[in-house]
This record gives C-alpha cells, structure tokens and sequence, in this order.
C-alpha cells in the first residue's frame, strides 16, 4: 500500500487523446479546507493506504488545492439532451480529472467534483455545497453496499467558502473515482459537430481501454463498423441490467439527460436522486422535473431513448442503421431478463412459473394503492405468517428491530389490510408448489437480496446537518451500514424504522 499520491503509477489514458476533447485548466483551491472524511475501501481501489489521510499533501490533492503529482487536470467536453431537450455543447462545469490512477485490480480515474469555473460553467461558480457533496459520497457508497454499478467516492472536503443556491451555503468538494467518466453525451458532441474523425477516435478510445471484446468479430461482418454497432450492443445490455438495479431497489436518479449516462453503465452524477420510502410508481424526486420526465416507473423507458441518441451518434462512423436499431432493440429483452431475475430472488422464487408475472404486477398495484414502504415490504415478506421457521426474537432481529412479536409482519405495512392478506394468501400458495429450498434456505437468501438500510432522504439530511456543524459521526454510523445493507446491527434500529412524518417534506432540486 502506498502513503503518497506520488507512489501510485499513473497512466493518464483520457488526457493522451487530442486537446479538442477537453480543456486543461488548473483547480480553484479552497480557504481553509478540512477533511469531513475519507473511505479506506476506495483508497484500497487505488492502492493507499488509509494512513495517507492524516498526511498534508491527501488534503491537498483531494481539496483542489495542489494537482495530482504525476496528473494531467483537465476538465472534459460533451454534448446532450436534458429533459428531453437539445441543450448543445455542455462539458463538465464544475469538474476536473486529475489524472489516472493504477490500482491493484485496474486503472482509476480521479476527479474533483466542485474544484472551480471551467469553460464549460455556463455561468455557474463551478462549485458544489456541502449538501450535495455529502448525498453524493453518501450514495456511491449506499450502491456499492447494494451491489449497483455506480462510481466511487474517495474523500469529501468542507471548506468555510460559500455560494448561492436557494440560499447561502458552505462549498466542499469530493474526490470521486471510476474507469472512466465518458457519457453519451461524449460522442453525441462529435455526431452534432458532424466530427467522423474525433467520434471513431473517441469510440476505438472506449473500445481499447474497456471494450476489448468488441473487436471480436464475425468474419461476415464489416470489421471496421461492426465494432462500433458491438459497443452500442455492449452498453444497451449493461444500461438495461442498471435499470434493473435501479427499479429493483426503488433508486430514482432525478436527472436523466444524456450527459448523466456513463458509456460504462454505471450510476454517474448523482444530484437530486432518492430511495422511495413510500411506494408510487410516478414517483418525483426532482422537485425541479415537474413534467415527472424522470419518475420512478420512467426509468427504464428514458434509458431505452437516451440508448437511442447514442445510437443516433455513432450513426456517423456506422452507415447500417438497421445494425445499430438492432442492437436497440435488445434493451427492453436484457431489461426484463434482468428484472425477472431480481424479482425472483427478492420473492424466494426459485423458477419462474406462468401467472408469476400476474402475482408481482398485483404487489406493485398493492404496494402503490397503499403507499407501502418499498424497503419494508420486501425486506418482511420474508418472515410472513406461516412462511417461517425462524422465533420471534430471530424475526425482530433479522427485521432490524421494526416490528415486535405482537406485530405482524408484511400485512401491518398496508391500510388496507385485506387487500394485503389476500395476496399474502396467493403468495403462500405459490410457496407452497416450490419442493425446495427449505424455509430457512429461502428466506436466507431473500434476507440476502432485499436491503434492510437504505440511504433515505431523512438519512442523509441527518447527516448533513451534523456536517454543517463539523462532526461526521452521521457519516460514519451511515457507512457501518449501508457497507453490508443486508445484514441488522443492533443498535441501528432507527436507522431501518418507516420514516419520521417530516422525511416527506425533504425537496431535492438540480442545485442539490
């Protein structure tokens, strides 16, 4: 393990491609920068060691104040759609890659989300709040506990700086780490510049460092085109199984436009995202989209045409338009290959049965008309009536302490507890027709795939406001958690409890 930023190799792939994909520029430092906190599990991904945070030049570095020993900072430009809208060239506004780093298990690019102005600001400062920051660190962790593809979170800096938003706020900045931060708004900058060269320059880029496959090809193919229409196939699958992921789990990204989809099929930019306590199907995390363009049940619809822009894109370097809306077409295939799957674990299903869709499809409709809690519901199908072996005490523990031996669990989540209990009784009944596995076998593994702690809304302002006063016990008690959210740890019962009446009042906007 390294102590320095300086003994990490370096391989700074993105900035050895041509200037006119970024700009280089140098970070804005911050007044008096201090660390809220930093995450030993990503300094693992790059290989420091976690010693290295009490050292002078990781704030440094992570704080914008000094480069990347061995970096190359540049902040990157793209195109995009936001809200459905043309909205031309964009570019990352408040961000800037510092450099490649080479981990034990790969390459990691580090970034600094709210470093300063870049020529991509479009009239903002270029900086982010401690509010946003800490959601941000907050949930790349929350996905990776959930096993989400997402980027990761280093470090976050508070600093006493301050900026507008709706109003007056203190600045911090996040180091934040993936393969790569290219999006599809990245190559939909090359097709509206009617750039062949730069985009097939920007796709053999993709394909070389994380597409090796993709040069695979049929002998009957156009080797040179055909690749590109195999990353297209490439990323359809893997943005169809996050989508999955995302519903599976009842995550809403709030903010959808081409530019937030990372060509990798990770969770990228999170702004005003939320984990639904409440289930509704159109539910609206962005109190900023208030066309619900982004809502909960939109996902995966917004995807498939976000996929579609792409497509349009690399249009431009493939002349067969039918290979590419081919390969388009396979989404809504992976996506409900992949939802099926998920449902069946989070409902102990071992096979798939006909009629199977008609029983979930009733538990949306039955979770929506009630305003179950999404987490709860799942989590306590688990220890129905009837349906366990396990003592009361093993049930409160395995529930997290929400309910007791005089609760039942499941049926006491719904108003209309007929309703509830009726379905209950067909769900029995489809138990029942499976041989195996034992009880203890099947709710282990629904224990496994149904998340007892989630980041809630009310969660992470919790930990927010402890923040704003300098403590970052929240955010410490939070990652304990959200690290292995399927597991109950005594003395974190609130932290799986149905949220308090004022969580509902919790708006998030862009400017988060």
């Amino acid at each position: 393990m390294y102590l320095h930023f300086d003994q990490i190799p370096k391989s700074n792939t993105f900035a050895s491609l041509p200037d006119d994909f970024y700009t280089r520029l140098p970070t804005t430092p911050l007044s008096q920068p201090r660390l809220l906190h930093a995450s030993s599990e990503s300094a693992r991904l790059i290989g420091l060691s976690p010693a290295a945070f009490s050292e002078s030049v990781f704030l440094n570095v992570v704080s914008g104040n000094v480069a990347l020993p061995g970096g190359d900072t540049l902040a990157a430009v793209y195109s995009g759609h936001q809200f459905g809208v043309w909205a031309g060239q964009l570019g990352d506004g408040r961000a800037h890659l510092l450099g490649g780093l080479k981990g034990p298990d790969g390459l990691w690019e580090l970034q600094l989300k709210g470093a300063g102005q870049t020529p991509y600001s479009r009239m903002g400062d270029g900086r982010a709040v401690l509010r946003s920051s800490v959601r941000e660190y907050l949930a790349s962790h929350a996905m990776v506990g959930l096993g989400v593809p997402t980027t990761r979170a280093l470090s976050i800096v508070a600093s006493a700086d301050r900026v507008m938003r709706e109003t007056m706020e203190t600045t911090a900045v996040v180091a934040r780490m993936a393969p790569s931060f290219v999006r599809f708004g990245s190559f939909q900058h090359w097709a509206a510049k009617q750039r062949p060269d730069l985009m097939r320059l920007l796709a053999d880029y993709v394909i070389d460092h994380f597409y090796p496959e993709c040069k695979a090809f049929d002998k009957h193919k156009d080797s040179d085109a055909y690749q590109y229409v195999r990353l297209l196939e490439i990323v359809v699958q893997r943005t169809a199984n996050l989508m999955a992921d995302w519903q599976a789990n009842g995550f809403c990204h709030g903010v959808m436009n081409t530019d937030n989809m990372s060509i990798l099929g990770l969770t990228l930019d999170y702004g005003p995202f939320g984990f639904m306590d409440a289930f509704d199907a159109g539910h609206i995390c962005n109190h900023t989209d208030s066309q619900g363009r982004y809502a909960w049940h939109a996902q995966p619809a917004v995807a498939h045409w976000n996929l579609y822009q792409l497509a349009n894109s690399l249009h431009l370097i493939v002349p067969d338009a039918d290979a590419l809306r081919q390969a388009l077409d396979s989404f809504e295939t992976f996506f409900l290959s992949s939802m099926q799957k998920k449902m069946m674990s989070k409902l102990g299903l071992t096979d798939w049965q006909d009629g199977d869709h008609v029983l979930i499809d009733d538990l949306w409709s039955l979770m929506h008309r009630n305003r179950a809690d999404f987490t709860l519901t799942f989590r306590q199908l688990a220890h129905v009536s009837g349906l366990t072996d396990a003592s009361a005490v093993q049930i409160e523990h395995d529930l997290g302490g929400t309910v007791n031996a005089s609760i039942q669990p499941f049926v006491d989540l719904f108003i209309d507890r007929d309703d509830a209990s009726a379905w209950l009784d067909r769900y029995r009944r489809r138990i029942a027709q499976q041989g195996s596995p034992t009880n203890h076998e099947r709710i282990q593994s629904m224990l496994a795939s149904n998340p007892l702690y989630v980041l809630r809304n009310h969660l992470a302002q919790q930990a927010i406001e402890f923040a704003q006063e300098g403590d970052n016990s929240e955010i410490e008690r939070l990652l304990t958690i959200l690290a292995n959210p399927f597991e109950a740890k005594a003395g974190f019962e609130a932290y799986s409890a149905l949220p308090p009446a004022w969580a509902s009042k919790i708006e998030v906007s862009c400017s988060s």
